[in-house]
């Protein structure tokens, strides 16, 4: 049986119990504060769970994209050293909100495994709930129970609060749950050893395969437990690890999940898998992390330096790493194996194949920029090993891994291979200081809620009404990044909550003659959160909730103008653009977009000129609601990584011009955006551009912004009839100055060197000069060290300071038999001592390197930290 095969069983035999079958959720997840990821099934049923919002369906069934790279899940490091656990996984669940509960969940289970997939009884264990005194929670005695009628009870085993109490976190749902495992050893290992004794015992063979969780509890910041509105049913098994039971392999990579990934790669590279230990590894992490990479990105992450992106970045270029160093490949891998996946997993998750050119081109720069990386990484690793001392301290290893990809092990093996030892504790310390940084960047304290209202979470009624009279349901406190706040949540609620790229709203919560300024509006899940700075003196009192009317008409504006350019670059550029991210706020628009080149003046013009004609024709906006196939059918156009229910609004600015799927707020008419203006169009990501624009009050106050700077050169210039000529003259001019002014100074600095020399002292048999010169710039400073290799006899070191207009400029020059026989090196010097002197940074070669900084005060400092060297 195949794994597509063994994948749509599941969905067909759980539809056949009555279950609505949904599409997977994003990846990425937008509106919850709690997480980067969806690491579980039940990310997107959280509300259902919390009664924050009622069920469409009382019973689900999906297999939903998951990915779990840190904390209690996983650690990345540990991902394709065995063979069972992984970055992406997809996890197949059943749900029941408020349905069915244990007796039908565990019948269910058992009923698929052993008459549909057929898998052998005797190789089936179950573990239940053995109960938590410190808790006050009793053994589930219930399930254990239902379980006796299916299995025999010597193969029910009871399970501790850490194996059989699932959590989703510090606080939230919860409740006690049921796990199913399977023995996958031989006959003779399991006649040795009964397959009860290695059940959660790590064993590699006898491992988890589903997990029924009966939610029950929600768990308070107290760490008491509250029984939920419902009891719910939340499963989740992982498809790898179901697919290799059924295909009887002793690993997940052995089966064809994966296989494909690995021939693919074998062909590429022209190594094969099963040789050795150390190209296994490889081969598994390439196939584990290519599926990570590429789903994220084609729900809208891209990698970058923080957050999300800083994730996916760190698992592709663990990749890399892995292919540079195990696979003796030295150039981009990743983005040949986009299309083998796009095709593999096009019928369950089509939105890798729809974006397949995208994606592959942000891997491929990704990967070379990487690989460049990698590249100065070995470079600056072979620097640190030329010196003297046999060990690379814990600093330096841990910037070899933070600026440069390499980790531990793999700094270690190189460092062995030349004799040298880290510094591992050092190292470790290091990286607890980067930790530790990050979660008190990020730390986010919330209060349990305040309830003053049973009913179900409050309405957005901020289409058509922008204030109304309301209540508060609850209320809590919250503290992120040491400012305390308030978060309260209305019946009914004009304000919008940030989505969709467009900012929050604010405004004012009278309670009677108390005003409460809302500084925010954003969703946690689907609960519409306000945020204050202070509470009311009665939340129980009603509630006048009125939105900034001219704050959210500016946003409005710009949101409109959004799908205006959307559509005038897809028209101009061709339709291979897409959204790719946005920001709409009341001042600018952001808009990013796939585009694989700079958008030249002439295109951008024409875009412009596109937009302005369609806010002169002052087209209606038409909003409508209707069902998403209908909307699809429309050919309404929807973005890829946003999560769209049965029911979706779709924005029409004319049939033929632009149909979005969109959730945001808009103008009447295309006419009250008034006028639309770039301000700017760059890079932001390999494949993707960002344009930056203005409408209405805004745009216009930047136009008149630009005529004034426009007059005052005009006017700086003497009001020329061709100012732009006028101005090109005078630039010609400074330059041919400056040309002849850097001559000057060169000829001078020559001259000047000439009397330097018999400055030098001798240090341990090495010329030593150190003097503070006279120059107007760096390239000055420079001239005056070049100039001095003939004018000194070797060895020689040698370090000039200039104060260049205010700011600190420092040249180390080291004669060649010095950086070949002892090992000195200018840019380490440069890099290392003195930089961080005169507060600034710099490099070079070995020979000769600069630097530049703020600080001119420290020139005697600099000159005697270079001589102590000698």
């Amino acid at each position: 049986m195949t794994a597509a095969q063994i994948r749509q069983q599941f969905l067909d035999f759980f539809a056949s119990k009555g279950h609505h079958i949904v599409p997977s959720a994003p990846i990425v997840l937008k509106n919850d504060p709690t997480l980067l990821f969806t690491n579980a099934g039940m990310n997107q049923f959280k509300d259902i769970f919390l009664g924050n919002k009622p069920a469409n369906w009382p019973r689900v069934a999906d297999t939903q994209k998951c990915l779990r790279v840190s904390g209690k899940h996983n650690d990345l490091e540990e991902v394709g050293i065995d063979t069972y656990h992984h970055t992406m996984f997809e996890m197949l669940g059943n749900w029941s909100f408020g349905d069915y509960f244990k007796a039908d969940a565990i019948a269910w289970s058992w009923e698929l495994l052993t008459e549909v997939y057929k898998l052998p009884k005797d190789r089936l264990y179950v573990t239940v709930f053995e109960g938590d005194a410190s808790e006050n929670l009793e053994a589930d005695t219930e399930a254990f129970e239902f379980w006796k009628r299916h299995i025999a009870e010597d193969r029910i085993l009871m399970g501790n609060k850490k194996d059989n109490f699932w959590e989703m976190g510090e606080t939230g749902p919860c409740g006690p749950c049921t796990e199913i495992h399977v023995d996958c050893r031989t006959e003779a290992e399991r006649a040795a050893v009964p397959g009860k004794d290695l059940v959660n015992n790590d064993h590699p063979q006898v491992i988890e395969i589903w997990n029924n969780v009966f939610m029950q509890f929600n768990r308070m910041k107290d760490r008491s437990l509250v029984p939920l509105p419902a009891k719910h049913v939340d499963t989740g098994m992982g498809f790898e690890r179901l697919v290799r039971v059924i295909q009887g392999k002793q690993s997940n990579y052995d089966t064809d999940v994966f296989m494909p990934l690995i021939h693919a790669t074998e062909a590429l590279c022209g190594k094969k898998y099963g040789q050795t230990e150390k190209t296994d590894i490889a081969f598994r992490v390439i196939a584990d992390h290519i599926r990570a990479i590429c789903f994220t990105i084609a729900d809208g992450q891209l990698p970058s330096n923080t957050g999300s992106g800083y994730v996916i970045r760190r698992i592709l270029r663990r990749a890399v790493r892995y292919y540079f160093s195990f696979l003796d490949f030295k150039q981009p891998l990743l983005h040949d194996l986009v299309p083998k996946l796009a095709e593999e997993f096009r019928q369950v998750f089509p939105e890798l194949a729809e974006q397949l050119e995208f994606v592959k081109k942000v891997v491929f720069e990704e990967e070379n920029s990487f690989l460049r990386t990698l590249e100065s990484g070995l470079g600056r690793l072979e620097t640190i090993t030329s010196s003297a001392t046999k060990t690379i301290e814990g600093p330096v290893a841990f910037e070899l891994y933070d600026t440069y990809g390499f980790p531990l092990d793999l700094t270690m093996l190189i460092a062995s291979e030349k004799g040298f030892s880290v510094d591992e504790e050092g190292f470790k310390t290091e990286l607890n200081k980067q930790k530790d940084r990050s979660r008190a960047a990020t730390k986010l304290d919330m209060g349990d809620w305040t309830l003053l209202s049973e009913q179900p979470s409050g309405i957005f009624i901020g289409y058509t009404e922008l204030a109304a009279d309301a209540k508060v349901l609850k209320y809590r406190s919250i503290s992120a990044k040491g400012k305390d706040q308030f978060q309260i949540v209305l019946d009914k609620t004009p304000f919008y909550a940030e989505s969709g790229g467009q900012v929050g709203d604010t405004g004012t919560l009278y309670f009677g003659s108390e005003a409460i300024a809302v500084t925010d509006t954003r969703k946690e899940n689907d609960l519409i959160v306000h945020f204050t700075d202070q509470l009311p003196s009665n939340p129980e009192a009603p509630v006048k909730a009125e939105v900034d009317v001219t704050k959210r008409q500016d946003i409005a504006r710009h949101h409109s103008a959004t799908h205006l350019l959307h559509a005038a670059l897809r028209q101009t550029l061709g339709t291979h653009v897409a959204q790719k991210g946005s920001l709409v706020n009341a001042d600018y628009l952001r808009f990013d977009f796939s585009h694989f080149s700079k958008v030249t003046d002439e295109e951008l013009a024409a875009i412009e000129t596109i937009v302005n004609q369609k806010i002169r024709e002052n087209i209606p906006v038409i909003i409508r609601e209707m069902p998403r196939d209908a909307a699809m059918e429309l050919g309404a156009m929807a973005l890829f990584g946003e999560k769209y229910g049965e029911t979706v609004r779709v924005v029409t600015i004319d049939p033929n011009y632009s149909v979005e799927l969109c959730g945001g707020t808009h103008i009447g008419h295309t006419g009250e955006l008034g006028i639309f203006k770039f301000l700017s169009e760059g890079a932001v990501a390999a494949g993707v551009r960002r344009i930056e624009a203005v409408t209405g009050a805004k745009a216009e106050a930047y136009i008149n912004e630009q005529i004034a700077q426009l007059k005052e050169v005009k006017a700086a210039v003497k009001n020329p009839k061709e100012p732009a000529k006028a101005v090109e003259t005078l630039v010609a001019e400074k330059s041919a100055l400056e040309k002849q002014l850097a001559a000057l100074e060169l000829k001078a600095a020559q001259q000047a060197a000439a009397a330097l020399p018999q400055q030098a002292v001798t240090v341990n048999g090495v010329q030593f000069l150190g003097t503070v010169v006279d120059a107007s710039s760096a390239d000055t400073v420079k001239q005056y060290a070049i100039a001095l290799k003939d004018l000194l006899t070797a060895p020689y070191l040698v370090v000039l300071c200039a104060n260049a207009g205010g700011k600190a400029q420092v040249a180390v020059l080291i004669s060649d038999d010095l950086v070949k026989d002892k090992g000195l090196n200018a840019q380490k010097i440069i890099k290392e001592q003195i930089a961080g002197l005169i507060k600034g940074g710099g490099g070079g070669q070995p020979t000769l390197a600069s630097a530049g900084g703020q600080d001119t005060s420290q020139f005697g400092t600099v000159i005697e930290k270079v001589k102590s060297i000698l």
